[in-house]
């Protein structure tokens, strides 16, 4: 494999007619990296991809590969690989003929086509497959033929665009492993487009958040989930209770919802103004007796409203005056779940607790 490559896009802008696709777009992918960009389908994910790609042209800004600037560059001159949503295999060929055509277009001498489409095959795991049609493959294998043919021709960028989505839970998770295994091993810059916030987070090293054409946000998946800067990102990455309101200058947050709710001096820091307060269900203790719990923070009073049990949680909705305030508490063998109508006392510690942006 190529020494890794630093992607920088600066600037980009995209338009479908007067319809804006991309808006100001700037990014730096670092060498060696395994970047995720994650947003909802329409948010301009795939469209940034393929801009890296060259399947498609920005009309402003810079794209930048290994320091050059590739805007015009035939995709097959940028030495960048994709991997498709769905494999665009050639179903009438073999498996080592699939892997061998990127190589064959480039006009490669047959014995270094042979070496190489082997080699391929082998840092998949499919040795031994080359002779058999795609039909005769499972999803997965078909999603490493796929990914086999790209790195057959070396790129010094890796591309996938929602590699997963075509199969099923245990498949998806067996190939995340895979796929962090392999650039693990390889150490190739590497470019994920997903709508999955589970499959970007458990994988990847950093997350670039998109929505409507903006990138909304870029940090680690830690980053992201403990210090969302928006709205959209507490929302999109992980589930939250999120009330709006406005912070006054005494430091009082005022919620339609919630009602005025006296914040912790260390989580109104901010200038007055709309704002969300946001927590995470996992973070909600929940009682029938009043919170005990030393830790400063806010203190509710409610009602059960609803419980869902999602196996290693149950996920509860607590009516608090007119919000309703999600719970998730951790389930353990035998334990008892509380019925609805359950008077209960909810306490949220003061790290737990976020004011971020309305927008």
């Amino acid at each position: 494999m190529q020494q890794a490559v630093r992607v920088e896009a600066r600037n980009v802008q995209l338009s479908y007619g007067a319809t804006p696709v991309l808006r100001d777009i700037s990014l730096t992918v670092e060498p060696g990296e395994f970047f995720a960009i994650l947003g909802p389908s329409g948010s301009g994910k795939s469209t940034l991809l393929r801009l890296i790609a060259g399947f498609a042209r920005h009309q402003a800004g810079e794209l930048l590969v290994g320091g050059k600037d590739v805007t015009g560059v035939v995709p097959w001159k940028r030495n960048v690989g994709m991997v498709f949503q769905n494999y665009a295999l050639w179903p009438h060929m073999t498996v080592a003929r699939n892997v061998a055509f990127g190589l064959e277009e480039r006009k490669l001498a047959r014995d270094e086509v042979r070496r190489k489409t082997a080699a391929a095959l082998e840092l998949v795991g499919l040795s031994g497959y080359g002779e058999r049609r795609p039909s005769q493959l499972s999803g997965g294998q078909q999603q490493r033929v796929a990914l086999a043919r790209t790195l057959a021709i070396e790129p010094q960028v890796l591309l996938l665009d929602e590699p997963l989505s075509n199969l099923d839970a245990r498949l998806r998770l067996q190939m995340r492993h895979e796929l962090l295994a392999l650039h693990r091993r390889l150490g190739i810059t590497t470019i994920f487009v997903t709508h999955d916030q589970e499959e970007a987070m458990t994988i990847c090293d950093r997350i670039a958040v998109m929505d409507q054409g903006v990138i909304q946000q870029v940090g680690t998946p830690l980053a992201l989930f403990d210090e969302p800067a928006n709205r959209f990102v507490a929302g999109f990455v992980g589930s939250v209770n999120l009330f709006e309101g406005a912070l006054r200058a005494d430091g009082l947050f005022a919620s339609p919802a919630l009602g005025d709710c006296r914040l912790p001096e260390g989580v109104a820091l901010r200038a007055p103004g709309r704002a969300c307060l946001a927590f995470r269900p996992h973070a909600v203790q929940l009682g029938t007796a009043a919170a005990t719990s030393s830790s400063e923070g806010l203190a509710f009073a409610g009602s059960i409203a609803g419980a869902e049990f999602q196996g290693d949680a149950v996920r509860y909705e607590v009516r608090v005056g007119e919000a309703v305030v999600i719970a998730e508490q951790p389930h353990r063998r035998g334990g008892a779940r509380w019925p609805e109508g359950t008077a209960v006392q909810l306490h949220v510690p003061a790290n737990e607790l976020r004011l971020i942006a309305p927008g």
